[in-house]
């Protein structure tokens, strides 16, 4: 299941990427770096940090073709995409699950500790976005407004609890993904969001 999430989140993911290179209105080769960086790039981080290689979608050369045509479809599409955005928050979402649950799975897989685990699924799920603001010049999303990284950080804690528990890891990742995904749904449609600190006092 979370294979088919998978593909479908990093098509997704690329969309988005695309999006924002048009919102800097980037030329085509800058739309497909972004939709790159945007879908892959939190997996690809993990791998380098984790030292788990090889990189995955280096085995996988049908990724890159699939998340780069997903961003130069997207330049021909975008007018008519506004009619499809809660589509798009819901298939989100559930990228941000599955990249939290499968970034948690390999550092577990190596035998890393809890804390690790926890750091390489939250990096798997919100890094290659984060990733697409900086290089669109933009204060990351995840850092600033929503419940984002915060339930990335929810479902790895679950997943790795019920884990703890003896939980048969199918069930885990089922149970995971649904708790996580209801988060991430409410969150959106009840408008949630973290306490913001300001700070604009000079000290000259």
């Amino acid at each position: 299941m979370l294979i088919v999430v998978y593909l479908i989140a990093i098509t997704v993911e690329a969309m988005s990427g695309a999006l924002a290179a048009g919102r800097r209105n980037m030329d085509i080769f800058g739309v497909a770096v972004i939709a790159f960086v945007t879908a892959l790039g939190g997996g690809t981080i993990r791998d380098l940090v984790l030292g788990h290689f090889p990189i995955r979608w280096t085995q996988h050369p049908e990724y890159i073709v699939l998340v780069i045509s997903a961003g130069l479809l997207t330049t021909v599409i975008a007018r008519y995409m506004h009619h499809l955005k809660r589509v798009f928050l819901v298939l989100d979402a559930m990228g941000l699950i599955a990249f939290s649950l499968i970034g948690c799975s390999v550092a577990l897989a190596m035998d890393y500790s809890i804390i690790v685990a926890i750091m390489a699924g939250m990096m798997t799920g919100i890094c290659g976005g984060m990733l697409r603001d900086v290089l669109c010049n933009q204060v990351p999303l995840v850092l600033r407004r929503e419940l984002y990284a915060s339930v990335s950080l929810v479902v790895c804690v679950l997943f790795i609890g019920l884990r703890e528990l003896g939980i048969d890891t199918d069930l885990n990742t089922a149970l995971s993904f649904a708790g996580g995904l209801t988060l991430r749904l409410l969150a959106i449609w009840g408008g949630w969001k973290l306490p913001t600190f300001s700070y604009q006092q000079r000290w000259d």
